[in-house]
This record gives C-alpha cells, sequence and structure tokens, in this order.
C-alpha cells in the first residue's frame, strides 16, 4: 500500500495501473470483505402487480421483499430496453471523457469548496476520512424548477435528452408500485401517492467504480441505508457488486438485463412503523471490469416532518420512531455515514 494520499480521482489513479491502492482507500482489519452468499431477492411483475384481478403472486412475492429484504427487483416495468441501454451508454461515455471535460461540471466551487452536485467524489472532511473507490456524478433533477443546468454534462449531446425521458420513466415506476405499497399496510392506496404531491426531491446519481487491484481492501461504496423513501437502480448487466445485509449475513444481490432494482429507504421504514425494511448495502468493486450504475432517489419535499402512519399506530402496535423533518433527517447523513452508523437509528423509541 502507497503511504501516500493520492488527491487524483479515482478513475485517474486506476488508469495509472498501480498494483497498489492509496491507504486512504483501504478499510479497517475488521472490515475486510469476504465472499458472499446469492441473495434470493424476489422478482416481482410490475404489469401483472397493476392488474388488481391478476396480481395475488406478486403481491405475495411483494410483501415478501418488503418485509424481509427491503429490495427486489422489477419485471415488465414499461421502460424499453433501448431507453435503458441508452442510459447507461451516455453514462458510460460520459465517464470515459477526457478529465478536463468532466471538470468542467466539478462539485468543487474554485477547486476547493464542496457542493453536493456535480462530478467528482464524497466530501473530504479529514485526513483520517476512508474514501470510497468510486467517482460519480450527482444532480437534482425535481423539482425540474431547481435543476442547476451548469452541472447537466452537454456531452454526450443526448445526455440531457435521454436522462429527461429515463426520469419521466422512473416515476411512473414509482408511481405504480406506491399505491401495492400501501394496500399491503392495509392504508389507502393513495396513502404514499399523496405525500409526493407537493414539491418532492428526486436526486439522479451516475456511479462509476473503476477496475480496482485489491477490491479485498476497499470499498466501491462503505454500507449505509439510503434516506429516500425509495430508490430505483440501474446496474451493469454483467458486473456485480451490490450486497446487501441481511441477518448479519452479506448477500451479493443478483443482476438481471433490463430489470430495476428497488431498494426500500429509510423514510419508508419510519412511515410503515418498522414493518417494511430499509436494507444496509454496501459496494464491492472489481479486479478486472468497471462497473456503472445510474440511480434515482426519491424523497419528499425537504420541510415535510415524517412519522408512522396514525393508522399503524394502537395500543398493542406503539410508534417506534418518532417524527422528524426530512432537512432534519438529511443533515447528520454524511457523519452517520462516514462512521458506519444510520440516522434511523437515533429516532427508534
Amino acid at each position: 500500500m502507497e503511504e501516500v494520499r493520492s488527491t487524483l480521482l479515482v478513475q485517474e489513479f486506476a488508469g495509472m495501473g498501480s498494483k497498489a491502492v492509496p491507504r486512504q482507500y483501504v478499510v479497517q482489519r475488521e472490515d475486510h470483505l469476504a465472499i458472499a452468499a446469492t441473495a434470493a431477492i424476489p422478482i416481482v411483475d410490475l404489469g401483472r402487480l397493476s392488474q388488481p384481478d391478476d396480481n395475488g403472486d406478486e403481491v405475495v412475492k411483494l410483501q415478501q421483499a418488503m418485509e424481509t429484504w427491503g429490495l427486489f427487483l422489477v419485471t415488465n416495468h414499461g421502460i424499453e430496453g433501448a431507453l435503458m441501454d441508452d442510459m447507461m451508454n451516455v453514462s458510460r461515455e460520459f465517464f470515459h471523457q477526457p478529465l478536463e471535460e468532466k471538470q468542467k461540471y466539478t462539485n468543487l466551487i474554485d477547486g476547493k469548496h464542496f457542493q453536493p452536485e456535480g462530478y467528482g467524489n464524497d466530501q473530504v472532511k479529514s485526513d483520517t476520512q476512508i474514501l470510497d473507490w468510486l467517482d460519480r456524478l450527482y444532480l437534482k433533477v425535481d423539482p425540474a424548477d431547481e435543476r442547476d443546468l451548469s452541472v447537466w454534462p452537454k456531452h454526450p449531446e443526448s445526455f440531457r435528452d435521454v436522462l429527461d425521458e429515463f426520469i419521466i420513466k422512473c416515476d411512473g415506476v414509482k408511481n405504480s408500485l406506491l399505491p401495492s405499497m400501501a394496500k399491503l399496510l392495509k392504508l389507502d392506496e393513495d396513502y404514499f401517492v399523496r405525500q409526493f404531491s407537493d414539491r418532492p426531491t428526486t436526486v439522479a446519481r451516475f456511479n462509476y467504480y473503476p477496475q480496482c487491484p485489491r477490491p479485498d481492501l476497499v470499498y466501491g461504496i462503505k454500507p449505509h441505508s439510503d434516506a429516500t423513501i425509495l430508490t430505483i437502480l440501474m446496474v451493469d448487466n454483467d458486473v456485480g457488486g451490490l450486497q446487501v445485509l441481511k441477518d448479519g449475513v452479506w448477500y451479493d444481490v443478483p443482476t438481471k438485463p433490463h430489470n430495476l432494482l428497488i431498494n426500500l429507504g429509510d423514510h419508508m421504514e419510519i412511515m410503515s412503523n418498522g414493518i417494511f425494511k430499509s436494507p444496509v448495502h454496501r459496494v464491492i468493486t472489481n479486479p478486472e471490469k468497471e462497473r456503472i450504475s445510474v440511480v434515482m432517489f426519491y424523497l419528499l419535499n425537504l420541510e415535510k416532518e415524517i412519522e408512522p402512519a396514525l393508522e399503524l399506530i394502537d395500543e398493542k402496535h406503539p410508534a417506534r420512531y418518532k417524527k422528524v423533518k426530512i432537512m432534519d433527517y438529511l443533515a447528520g447523513l454524511f457523519e452517520h455515514f462516514l462512521q458506519g452508523t444510520r440516522v434511523i437509528d437515533t429516532l427508534k423509541i
């Protein structure tokens, strides 16, 4: 291991062909990555789930996923395979551009002041911080009138149009799932849809994980859970790396071409009073292949307060989480992420 702290973006360092990794990426020995089993997560046919007269099996699979794994694959989701390929291709093309082109969208103002949106890495807050082996592009996409187009890539030329279409299609997937999720809790089927009626926030994140010479020593992304209602992921068809924690065991999440992965977030766990699970997950790297994922994070209005749905609370089922404003929840998120802890645990009653 090199005893220097690299200041390069991960993709640039990986391109140098070193057989070592800089020390700021090396995780603690007790966290070194072990081989994981493959998760038997359900695959839900979204088309059938939306048919009230022919959805029994899909409802059962959805309930199993929501209450155990906290994530599931969806097929027959209404997003054309060609659009998914286009979105992945323009994402890959963006990351394969020269550094000076990507740096036009940097998340460092004047080269030193960090902002969440744009291209780069996570914020570095100390010399002892363990960094993740990825570069990313982070864009706020909704509300649409709050988009900062100065950090939206102009190249590839089709990037913005493809992303616009992908945003619309993923929003449709989210809106198709939410009524079924509400009905599983015996809530009004529009319960969760209503929560999104007042200027919700959607963030798109494009993750690039370069090949890594020592995947046993680094994280692509540290273990964490998502501060969302739900998250929609599109991952590389042939390069795995996502793992989920269940009952103290890490499992590989399988990939299937043109399926989407739905990941429940902390805010859904809170609003369901713990019936639905927000899973802890991480990403490991690959010694030979790069990996790309496109992720859509769905949050409510940042000024909104969330708490367990009142319909789920009674004497036998007391509230398990305190009320919290989403903006306050997000304020402490990164510090907890760095420490390997979760904000949601601080809200348990």
